[in-house]
């Protein structure tokens, strides 16, 4: 049966003020990624916008070209040659023509950078063809040559070879200025709008830093309180929010307001607490010396009743009840006064002594006092030292035995193993018995909880056996843990090492 890990208690949260820093952090990139997200929306907008207008001002400067080339140049030429204009005086380089016969290119040219003409290949003039036919006024294609904005002329007789016929012209001119005109405009527009964000999400960021570091401040005094063990023991809770931070008027400042409120309040809830446990302990205290005394009394005069006195069969029975419950008492009173003792924190006896010696004698009693019930040891070879009072290590052990004696029927295998785990001395007390009611193993190691109810006890217990261990073995710097369910129920005690002997 492997051990049982204590569970993680208030003092376990010390990355809390890690937690509450990526928190803040997730705050401030939400606000800095909202900010660069609008940003980003109104730069896509403009870009846009840009961008679609100097396009469409580009094309209407083409379309406005392409006009004026076909009003000074297409027009009868004596050669007959509808593509003669090309040549013509004043012509700009790149400009291309085409002849077309019932809507398809069947010849053209073009100049070139150096102003000579050259045809149009069979795959260009079909493209042509193709864009022609799909859209009517300007259009743009993508040729062997470049890209060119490209418009036709209407049909006009007597063009055609010979001077008959009816033939259509298709011209245009190239749009490499215009396109790179507006790649540098996107480059610059992509540049600028990066340029913004980069200097806005930092310039946002430590605005944003700045704006919440008094939530950061006032989210740390949280934090530092959270960390504080305040479930017994006097408490000094001072921590708190600075005044200036706490003023009314803003967000922050009534967060600040609010929790001083709440710190000042949970303060003064925990003196009352305190002071409560303070003559709650008093009481306990001087109410199991003062019973001492008469208790103490009771069984000295039971035992000289008994030896000076005839009785009768119900008075010697009635004698011997009292005398067990008298028994009884002293016991729970001792167990009172251990408990008082423990609380005020009185100093204990520092022994090093070897725990699996002090286990194998409990062990052995309890194998005396309970025969019905299977008991396994298991021990290191080697002795496991720590520093602490030998007869209240002592009790501690025969607690947890006679706790697994009293709460489990006859033939419940009771396993006690004991181990090193690092630093650490580990005891396990397991059995195989019914196991704990879950809705008490909350509540086990509390004063004078029973688990009675959840378990086939045959003796009178006082619910004070395990809070005693856990006063124990907490204040010998260890700690108690408990796994409990049907068939498998084990305590688990940790106890620090004594240091090596030098």
């Amino acid at each position: 049966m492997t051990a049982v890990d204590a569970p993680a208690g208030p003092g376990d949260s010390e990355d809390a003020p890690q937690r509450a820093l990526r928190r803040r952090a997730s705050l401030r990139t939400a606000l800095v990624a909202v900010l660069l997200a609008a940003l980003a929306a109104v730069l896509l907008i403009v870009a846009v916008t840009t961008h679609v207008s100097l396009r469409s001002q580009l094309d209407a400067q083409l379309d406005a070209e392409l006009a004026r080339t076909l009003a000074r140049g297409p027009g009868p030429q004596p050669s007959g040659d509808l593509l003669a204009f090309l040549d013509a005086p004043g012509q700009g380089e790149y400009l291309l023509g085409a002849v077309l016969e019932d809507g398809t290119a069947v010849r053209g040219a073009w100049r070139d950078d150096d102003g000579d003409l050259e045809p149009l290949t069979a795959q260009d003039l079909a493209r042509i063809s193709a864009a022609l036919e799909e859209e009517d006024g300007t259009r743009d294609v993508s040729l062997s040559i470049g890209r060119y904005r490209i418009t036709e002329e209407d049909p006009v007789a007597g063009r055609g070879p010979g001077g008959g016929g009816a033939a259509e012209l298709a011209v245009g001119i190239r749009t490499d200025s215009a396109d790179l005109t507006i790649a540098r405009l996107d480059l610059t527009l992509a540049l600028v709008s990066l340029a913004a964000l980069l200097v806005t999400g930092l310039a946002g960021s430590a605005i944003v830093r700045r704006t919440l570091r008094p939530l950061e401040q006032v989210a740390s005094v949280a934090a530092r309180v959270a960390d504080m063990p305040l479930e017994q023991g006097s408490v000094a809770l001072t921590e708190r929010v600075d005044p200036e931070l706490a003023r009314a008027g803003t967000e922050v400042g009534e967060v600040g307001r609010a929790l001083n409120a709440l710190l000042e309040n949970v303060d003064g809830a925990l003196d009352a607490r305190h002071r409560s446990e303070e003559r709650m302990r008093r009481f306990i205290a001087d109410a199991s010396h003062e019973l001492r005394t008469p208790l103490t009394a009771i069984r000295g005069y039971t035992e000289l009743l008994r030896m000076t006195e005839p009785l009768g069969d119900r008075g010697a029975e009635s004698l011997e009840r009292m005398e067990a419950q008298s028994a009884r008492m002293t016991a729970l009173v001792e167990d009172l006064l251990l408990l008082a003792r423990l609380d005020d924190g009185a100093p204990r006896e520092q022994q090093r002594l070897d725990l699996a010696e002090l286990l194998m004698e409990a062990a052995m009693d309890a194998r005396v006092t309970a025969r019905e019930h299977t008991w396994r040891l298991d021990l290191p070879d080697e002795p496991v030292e720590v520093l602490g009072d030998p007869r209240q290590l002592a009790q501690v052990l025969a607690n947890l035995l006679s706790n697994a004696r009293k709460h489990t029927p006859a033939g419940t295998t009771v396993q006690v193993r004991l181990r090193l785990h690092g630093r650490e001395a580990v005891l396990e007390v397991a059995d195989d018995g019914p196991g704990i009611d879950p809705s008490v193993q909350g509540d086990v190691f509390d004063r004078f909880t029973r688990a009675d109810r959840a378990r086939s006890g045959r003796d009178g217990t006082t619910g004070l056996g395990l809070p005693i261990v856990r006063a124990i073995v907490v204040s010998h710097g260890g700690d108690i843990a408990l796994d409990s369910r049907p068939g498998s129920t084990v305590f688990t005690v940790r106890l620090p090492l004594a240091p090596p002997a030098v």
